[in-house]
């Protein structure tokens, strides 16, 4: 789980380092469209990204900054997969991961998506890159992120909750010999003490037997008559 959080604080420290150049990346945007002179549809997907950095961007800025968006989107796709390893998940977890799957799949329509508040990314954009040309490629990130932290909070609450009963069902374990035993030490006690009064009762019995078995002395002879 430590790994999970800082890789993921990773990929949150490197996209505010993009989000600062969000300008740059909407005119990256500009400039590739203009190349493959498609500037009627909205930027609705992560490949449609990778194909104009691929194939019609001539700018090494422009290409930075498109590579940087693809390399945060494949960040967040690889800490999707480890945390399916990391905890089976239930019906909430596993439901922000497909969340997550989905809005990360290369072809998955983005244009219909909106970061809202804290996040203000589609405050940057003008009122038509806003609606229809970039509110749903700049939304995903933070979108993402956001369900991902939400992952973490849920399954580290989650996690305590089970240690916290388990070591509550350790100690239960644990006290109840411990109660045995001084029940335990008494019978211990009480099974020496009836030895010890056996063998007593045996030796005042030997010395009855002793006692009473020695020959009885004679009384002294004396002459008839009156003493």
């Amino acid at each position: 789980m430590n790994e999970v959080v800082e890789t993921l604080r990773n990929i949150e420290q490197n996209y505010k380092i993009f989000q600062q150049q969000q300008f740059t990346f909407t005119r990256a945007l500009d400039h590739t469209r203009e190349e493959a002179h498609d500037l009627i549809r909205p930027v609705a997907s992560i490949v449609q990204v990778q194909v104009y950095k691929d194939h019609h961007c001539i700018s090494a800025t422009d290409r930075r900054i498109l590579n940087m968006f693809i390399s945060i989107c494949n960040d967040l796709r690889n800490l999707c997969q480890k945390l399916e390893t990391v905890h089976p998940g239930d019906h909430v977890t596993n439901g922000l991961l497909e969340r997550c799957k989905v809005l990360l799949n290369d072809s998955n329509d983005l244009s219909a998506i909106r970061a809202t508040y804290p996040h203000g990314v589609v405050n940057y954009l003008s009122f038509e890159e806003a609606r229809n040309t970039y509110g749903g490629v700049v939304s995903l990130i933070p979108i993402v992120i956001d369900h991902l932290k939400e992952w973490v909070t849920y399954t580290k609450r989650h996690l305590l909750h089970q240690v916290s009963h388990g070591r509550g069902r350790a100690v239960s374990k644990k006290e109840a010999p411990t109660s045995q035993k001084p029940s335990v030490r008494f019978a211990a006690h009480t099974s020496v003490s009836n030895k010890n009064t056996v063998q007593l009762q045996e030796k005042d019995f030997q010395k009855y037997l002793l006692e009473n078995q020695r020959p009885k002395q004679k009384a002294p002879w004396r002459p008839p008559g009156k003493h």
